[in-house]
This record gives structure tokens, sequence and C-alpha cells, in this order.
């Protein structure tokens, strides 16, 4: 897999979703849980640091800004925090909440509009098999596999998911394995084709500046949603869980319009101050 012009998940312009739900039923009192409100803030907080990640993004690379720390481990760290956060409260909130498999296709046609908004309008910096189009297959998946998955306890989930996610973090680059430890080179034709693409193997010449595939990330999805699971058997008892800050908490139950819309607003303002300056 070497020399494969692509953009990966920690180069691109990362992005997120979560559930609209972060409600709690069917835990073992019988008694259903009120939102948790902590899951709406720590949604919006990191949606305000994916719009500002985005932000500073659209300043490098439309307007040519020359800022040397963002192409360091720094930036990378910061983007990694990002998509990690959100896919890890995904999971945590899918078995809190209702009809995953609805849920999973509106989110899935949601990133279905953002790959042919990208295509027609800045092909340059497509989005194909973006974060969207990641979270809604690993709701459907899950929903699918939610009796299955159920068998395996909790904790032997998050431990299971959280190894095959370390196993699998550098597929897209041709590996097993992790760089500084142990590496098992992934045979070539794997690589091949748009289904391979998009289940963790990029094929030759694919761009995307916005790539999270099936494998490894729905590993890490999987790891919330055994930490929901947990929360489920604990029953969600203290008070921390319904730390509420109003602004973020709403930006928080509004991730997925915040998220559509805070892409083509950037653009809109990075192009104008690109034609003052």
């Amino acid at each position: 897999m070497d020399g494969t012009p692509i953009y990966f998940a920690g180069s691109g312009k990362g992005g997120l979703f979560l559930e609209k739900e972060a409600m709690m039923e069917d835990i073992p009192s019988g008694r259903a849980v009120g939102r948790l409100s902590l899951l709406d803030t720590l949604r919006g907080i990191t949606l305000v640091s994916m719009i500002l990640y985005h932000a500073a993004w659209d300043a490098v690379y439309l307007l040519g800004i020359q800022w040397e720390w963002y192409h360091g481990t720094g930036a990378f760290i910061w983007q990694q925090s990002i998509c990690w956060t959100f896919i890890l409260l995904s999971g945590f909130c899918l078995p809190l909440g209702r009809h995953p498999m609805r849920r999973g296709v509106e989110v899935f046609g949601a990133g279905l509009l953002v790959t042919a908004v990208t295509v027609l309008v800045i092909p340059e910096n497509r989005v194909v098999f973006g974060v969207l189009t990641l979270l809604g297959s690993c709701m459907m998946l899950t929903g699918g596999l939610d009796r299955l998955l159920k068998m395996l306890p909790p904790v032997a989930g998050i431990i299971g998911s959280g190894l095959m996610f370390l196993l699998t973090r550098w597929v897209n680059h041709g590996f097993l394995g992790w760089e500084s430890l142990w590496t098992f080179q992934l045979p070539d034709w794997l690589y091949h084709g748009l289904a391979m693409t998009y289940l963790g193997f990029p094929e030759p010449g694919f761009v995307s500046t916005d790539y999270f595939s099936l494998i490894p990330w729905c590993f890490l999805f999987w790891v919330g949603y055994y930490l929901g699971r947990i929360g489920q058997c604990t029953g969600f008892h203290g008070r921390g869980w319904k730390l509420k800050l109003p602004l973020l908490d709403w930006m928080g139950k509004h991730s997925l319009l915040i998220y559509l819309l805070h892409q083509p607003i950037l653009y809109i303002a990075t192009m104008a101050v690109g034609a003052i300056i």
C-alpha cells in the first residue's frame, strides 16, 4: 500500500455525529431515567473543538496560511481527540435509545448527502466514506447484531473491542499491529475496489478529506457501546450525569444539524476572508 494518495482521518476534516437521544430506559429496576445532560454537554464541548479545528483546516488548506504546528503531532492529537470522543459517545448512547436501525439509516443518508454535495461543489475536497457514513453503518450493524453483542459481558466486550481496535488501527496503511511494536503486512489484493475501501482497505488513488472506514473504527464504537451497557447495569446513579451547561447542552442536542451547517458556513466565511486579503 505504498504511494496511495489518500487523506486519512488524522489528516483531513474529521467530523462527527452523535445520538439525538441520551435517554436511559429498561435499567434493571425497570425505572426510566431522564435525559443524561452530561452526554449533551460533552457533545457540545467536542462540537466547539471540532468547529475550531475545521476553521484552522480551512485557514491552512484553503487560505494557504503557513502554520507548521498544524501539520505536526499536536494537531494530530487534537483531531484524534475529537473523533475518538464522538465515536465513543455515539456507541455509548446507542443502547440508551431506541430504533438504532432507523437512526442508522438517517445518519447514513446524511453521510451520502455530504458526499454528493462535496463531490459536486468542491470535488478537490470531497468527502467519501466520512464519519457520518461510518456512524450510520455502526448503528445499523450494531442494531442488527445487538442480541449477539449482549451475550458478551460488558467488561469482556470493552477489552475485546479495544484490543481489536488497536490491532486494526492502521489497516488503512496496509498493516495490522502497532508500528513501534509489531506489525503484519497485509496483502495488496485486499486494497481493491470501493467496497473494500469502505471496509478499511483503501484502493490506490482513493482520496477523501474525511475518511472513516468501518475497520478499525467500528471496534472503537463498540467500546463505547459496552461502556453504555455498564451504565445500564449500574443505573446511572450520581448527580454528575445531570451536569448541564445550557449553551453546550443545546449544541449537543442538535449535533447533526450543527455538523451539517458548520462546514458550508465555515467554507463561505473562509472564501470571503480570502477575497478580502
